[in-house]
């Protein structure tokens, strides 16, 4: 019975949702009143269940509004937050592959608040075509005759076939049959389209009879894959893009490129690893080439299709067009990223993609001592701190095979696992995400950004030893 009352009792001390909306008034401003009211009802049913399974003793005003306020800070802050790359990979897919600068995102901002003529034609009034405000940047950078943008080169090459090859037969070596992460599959892409994706050659090897044997009057064009993510090495033949291109000239089908990574700047005179450009593979014939705008370009996500503008203006005139363009904010970031670049040797250090993938070992080396200079040397012996070289990659299927020098900071404390550290450093207040090598932590560098180095030598100095 005493048990019983003593239920009730704590029943009753349960506040009621308004008394406890006034008292986290000031920690809620900013999320939706409905959100808020959901928290705190599911909450407060827990309570009660608790309570009755005599699994909680303290239901008082203050120790509710605690837990209320913690699970709202728990389940409602923001999800996206500023990290710190330790894992020298720049274009990192799962941190946002292409890093943004400061200085780019605010001339951004500056066109974006309010409104912008998108798709208005200021010297006419009319209503202009929202491709036209980077269609003359990505022509002068590729040689293309005309181009557009899409969300994402998975988007670009769907369109491209799906316009230039629907209900036909398209050739592709077997070679080239590529999946990227996500389980994007070149094959399922075709299907996808409504094309009929037909083999040719084999995995090693492709010869130009290959092609030439396949082509029959339901060939709708022939597409070359860019095998960026990965490489095939010895006894190997792939057809050269001038070869193919005179073929499809005879046969008067289309030829079809997606480049992927998509490089406009020449990467051996920026003293990076060679990859062809886009501008290469349309002197060499190809019909339309597709590429993604946040890989080796270095700006927002998006699909770039450019080449003959008799079939741009096909594909623009497609109704999947339309459901794959991109917004005023995609346009903004690849207008200034596109201004990046001077020459095809010279790119503006406010493209932070080059700006980091360039800076050199030695350069990095320095920025490590100081990093670790102000840290005292009873700290630097407990973590076992080393300054060490490394080798990173580009990421996302740049550069797949091409390893980039870089420096790392390395800890191997007697005290502290590894696995330890890594999490010590992930749950900094701005994250700092590593790797582990040898069972040793590592901080790469390669990806770090300038600003963000102090907040490193501070969290060094931070951690509970």
């Amino acid at each position: 019975m005493k048990n019983q009352e003593s239920v009730q009792t704590r029943l009753r001390q349960i506040p009621s949702v308004d008394i406890i909306l006034e008292r986290i008034s000031d920690d809620v401003r900013s999320l939706p009143y409905p959100m808020v009211i959901s928290t705190i009802r599911t909450t407060l049913a827990e309570i009660r269940t608790s309570i009755l399974d005599n699994s909680i003793q303290n239901c008082s005003t203050d120790e509710v509004i605690k837990m209320i306020s913690a699970r709202i800070k728990q389940d409602h802050s923001s999800k996206l937050i500023n990290v710190i790359n330790g894992t020298g990979i720049v274009l990192h897919t799962g941190l946002g592959r292409a890093p943004i600068s400061q200085e780019i995102m605010r001339s951004v901002c500056s066109k974006t608040t309010g409104y912008l003529n998108l798709e208005l034609d200021i010297q006419t009034g009319t209503r202009g075509e929202r491709t036209n405000t980077v269609r003359t940047l990505i022509n002068a950078l590729t040689g293309a005759e005309s181009s557009l943008v899409v969300n994402n080169n998975a988007a670009a090459v769907l369109l491209m076939l799906n316009t230039l090859a629907e209900g036909k037969e398209v050739l592709i070596s077997r070679g080239q049959q590529v999946e990227i992460g996500g389980s994007f599959r070149i094959p399922d892409v075709i299907h996808k389209s409504g094309c009929i994706m037909r083999e040719v050659g084999t995995t090693n090897k492709t010869h130009l009879r290959d092609y030439e044997n396949a082509i029959t009057k339901n060939t709708g064009a022939i597409l070359v894959v860019h095998t960026s993510n990965f490489k095939i090495e010895g006894f190997t033949q792939q057809v050269e893009m001038s070869e193919l291109s005179s073929l499809c000239k005879k046969k008067r089908i289309p030829l079809l490129m997606d480049l992927g990574s998509g490089a406009i700047a020449n990467l051996t005179g920026l003293g990076l690893p060679y990859e062809p450009e886009v501008r290469g593979f349309l002197q060499g014939g190809s019909t339309i080439v597709t590429f993604s705008g946040d890989k080796l370009l270095g700006g927002p996500q998006a699909g770039i299709i450019c080449g003959k503008k008799t079939a741009v203006n096909r594909i623009h005139k497609n109704p999947l067009y339309r459901a794959l363009r991109v917004d005023k904010f995609t346009f903004a970031l690849l207008d200034e990223t596109l201004r990046t670049y001077h020459k095809s040797t010279e790119v503006h250090p406010k493209n932070l993609t080059l700006f980091l993938l360039q800076r050199s070992q030695p350069v990095l080396f320095e920025i490590a001592k100081n990093l670790l200079a102000p840290v005292d040397q009873l700290i630097i012996e407990k973590l076992g701190t080393q300054i060490r070289a490394s080798n990173v990659e580009a990421g996302s299927g740049s550069l797949p095979t091409e390893k980039i020098p870089s420096v790392a900071l390395e800890f191997s404390s007697v005290t502290i696992s590894a696995a330890e550290l890594a999490a010590r450093f992930r749950k900094y207040s701005t994250p700092i995400l590593g790797y582990i090598h040898r069972n040793r932590f590592r901080i790469d560098l390669k990806a770090v950004l300038p600003q963000q180095e102090v907040l490193i030598t501070n969290a060094i100095i931070d951690l509970e030893l």
